[in-house]
């Protein structure tokens, strides 16, 4: 254990930039108790891994990264209001082993790497749509006006939500992540879970109405689903399971990935060699992306608790613990990236060793998506952009929370129209 005063994940300041704070972790305490929010963090690669790895001592079951945080409140008002829809069920993201086995052998049917690589195209569709809409304008805001609507465009076809109803797929995002890694008042709560009923109520009626009339869609393939494996319960997914997946992949399909474009155009921003050999060679997409994965990593860690007294590192950790496997600090660990693992170096050398995506059986299912999206987006981008710098260097502001850590905005001055 060590002493873990001057570290609080809720701090404005550590919120903004972490990485401080998880350098010196790694290198003194890589399995540090902080009282103040009472969990254990753990920031050494080999430790982060050991923990992605052992899902029979660190469990997923540890009620949704909303309810993490030790202080979740059980108001009579927040009960009410999730009654109104349907029971919150625990599938791919917080279930171990055989239930997790069930859902994700289900939901990867139609996350193949060919289904993936088959949207490439509809990608790239997008990604010119969005880039034609800028027109001559030379003042942008990145997040704004292409880092938000690439995304929920891609995850709301498979989704097959109506364009009309794209702005809800981004209010729906932000209603489920609205309470992971942040401090978020009963209010806020409240107005999220009012949301995630919205949500629900719309996704449930679809599901109905692909019982009479399946479609070739996601949520046809999901309700058809079957699993015929030895151990593995065989049951068809019922609607609060489906509505659980179909929360975990709207999120993990739009809102990661809008933080890894902002993060990638900042940092090739601040590196104007790495986007003159970017233009130079648009095949570089794929290394920038794996760089900016591995010193942004928008999904900063995740929670496992403690399933019986273990050791870490070293360190006694008692049953029951919860844990945050800090992706972003492993990311940076000198022994495993270099001594300037700190850098912006794409194709460096083990580079796609990064946790960003977590590893084991918890593997971020989007995590082919997510890349295939940032890659081409890069790729028309350097193609396209003739040039840009940040127009607002020192005001730039990330989202209050440890967890999902991404920009608030992105301001940038093109130095001329998209060709």
């Amino acid at each position: 254990m060590t002493d873990s005063a001057a570290f609080n994940p809720f701090d404005p300041a550590t919120m903004q930039c972490p990485y401080p704070h998880y350098s010196r972790m790694r290198a003194e305490a890589p399995v540090a108790f902080v009282p103040e929010v009472g969990l254990w963090f753990v920031t050494r690669h080999d430790l982060v891994l050991q923990v992605l790895r052992d899902h029979g001592t660190f469990s997923s079951r540890f009620g949704g990264p909303g309810t993490a945080i030790a202080g979740g409140g059980g108001d009579e008002r927040l009960k009410a209001v999730v009654a109104e829809g349907y029971p919150r069920v625990s599938t791919m993201l917080t279930e171990d082993p055989p239930e997790h086995t069930r859902f994700r052998g289900l939901v990867n049917k139609a996350f193949t790497p060919k289904a993936i690589a088959a949207q490439e195209p509809f990608v790239r569709s997008i990604v010119t749509d969005l880039l034609d809409a800028w027109g001559t304008r030379t003042d942008i805001e990145f997040v704004r006006d292409f880092a938000v609507p690439l995304p929920v465009k891609a995850i709301a076809t498979m989704l097959s939500v109506p364009a009309e109803r794209y702005p809800d797929v981004k209010r729906w995002s932000d209603a489920f992540i609205a309470g992971i890694g942040t401090l978020l008042d009963a209010d806020g709560r409240l107005e999220s879970e009012r949301t995630i009923n919205e949500f629900q109520h719309y996704f449930a009626a679809e599901l109905e109405r692909r019982r009479s009339e399946p479609q070739d869609d996601l949520l046809s393939e999901l309700l058809a689903a079957r699993l015929d494996e030895p151990g593995v319960d065989p049951r068809p997914l019922d609607t609060p399971e489906i509505l659980s997946i179909l929360s975990q992949l709207m999120t993990a399909g739009n809102e990661t990935t809008t933080k890894l474009l902002a993060e990638a155009m900042r940092l090739l921003a601040q590196h104007p060699a790495e986007w003159a050999a970017l233009q130079a060679d648009p095949s570089r997409a794929d290394a920038v992306v794996e760089e900016a994965l591995r010193l942004s990593s928008p999904t900063q860690g995740m929670f496992r608790r403690v399933r019986h007294d273990t050791e870490l590192g070293g360190v006694a950790i008692p049953q029951g613990s919860m844990v945050v496997a800090v992706f972003a600090a492993a990311s940076r660990d000198t022994e495993v990236f270099g001594d300037d693992a700190e850098e912006f170096c794409p194709g460096r050398a083990r580079g796609r060793e990064h946790l960003a995506f977590g590893k084991g059986i918890h593997f971020c299912l989007g995590a082919p998506l997510s890349r295939l999206e940032a890659r081409v987006a890069l790729e028309e981008i350097a193609r396209r952009v003739p040039g840009f710098r940040l127009a607002d260097a020192d005001g730039l502001r990330y989202f209050p929370s440890f967890i999902l850590r991404g920009l608030e905005a992105l301001p940038l001055e093109l130095t001329a129209p998209v060709r």
